[in-house]
């Protein structure tokens, strides 16, 4: 296929997983997961809700940051708000108190929720000093408190997402199993890593997640035979199917570990989930 020429690892693109990291300097494990596509409708939203939610059940401290202003993250744990404290973090550089986090349903997950807002923070933040950096500094402070933060992106290479990318260890790329939003795999890599050979040297690519899968077509099967042979372990041995569970979770405001824990969507989250704690562990995180 095309796209797997297009994508084939080049020798600065890391093809395994992010190799031991000590503890920064604040002494905190923490590690931060940018959950990245400039396509919409791949699943990265649903990704970044039910792997955190699933890592909290696993009794692992997580915060979700929701940095896309559609608040789809946010909605879908039946939270609304007008608390613009994003905005003022990254227009105004103000930090984020953690009486200002929210609690969900979820033991052990909090969330920074998102506002429209954040659609006027793209065009304010070009004019600031250190504009990739307001995610970063906003985030430090929470750093101890918390095992995983996931940072949930807008569907776009914007100045939200390099705030997201610079503020993350790594990056987590949710890919629909199809030839269209495959194409656009290779030019996030790229941008990836330009801001490797930019602002964020330490960046890695943490795995890449097939999402609304379909073993019983052709394209889904060839397309996960393909990424695993060229872009080898990154990619997630599980994959998420289609599911109609899944699709409904969110218009409930739950995530689906708490609204069908039995679905096909929740059960493949939950081994999403020990399968990212696996790669931790081999990383050297306990």
């Amino acid at each position: 296929m095309k796209f797997a020429r297009e994508i084939m690892p080049k020798e600065s693109i890391t093809t395994h997983p992010p190799a031991p990291r000590a503890p920064d300097e604040n002494g905190s494990g923490c590690r931060v997961i940018a959950v990245v596509n400039q396509k919409g409708g791949v699943g990265k939203t649903t990704t970044s809700v039910n792997l955190s939610a699933c890592l909290a059940v696993a009794n692992k401290q997580t915060l979700l940051v929701d940095l896309d202003p559609q608040s789809n993250a946010t909605s879908a744990f039946g939270i609304s708000t007008d608390d613009s404290v994003l905005y003022r973090a990254l227009v105004l550089g103000e930090s984020i108190a953690p009486e200002q986090l929210h609690d969900t349903e979820i033991k052990r997950l909090k969330i920074i929720p998102s506002t429209v807002d954040l659609v006027g923070a793209e065009l304010e933040l070009a004019d600031v000093p250190k504009r990739t950096e307001r995610l970063k500094a906003a985030l430090e402070r929470h750093k101890k408190d918390f095992r995983f933060i996931f940072v949930d992106c807008p569907p776009s290479l914007s100045l939200l997402t390099l705030n997201a990318l610079r503020a993350a260890d790594e990056v987590l790329i949710p890919i629909q199993a199809e030839y269209f939003a495959l194409e656009g795999l290779a030019r996030l890599i790229k941008t990836v890593e330009r801001v490797r050979g930019s602002i964020h040297p330490e960046l890695e690519m943490g795995g890449i997640v097939l999402t609304m899968y379909d073993a019983r077509t052709n394209l889904s099967r060839q397309v996960g035979e393909d990424l695993r042979t060229h872009m080898r372990d990154l990619v997630y041995r599980v994959a998420i199917p289609r599911s109609i569970r899944l699709a409904e979770a969110p218009s409930h405001g739950r995530p689906i570990i708490a609204y069908d824990i039995s679905s096909s969507g929740a059960q493949a989250y939950l081994a999403m989930a020990s399968e990212f704690l696996s790669r931790a562990a081999l990383m050297g995180q306990k």
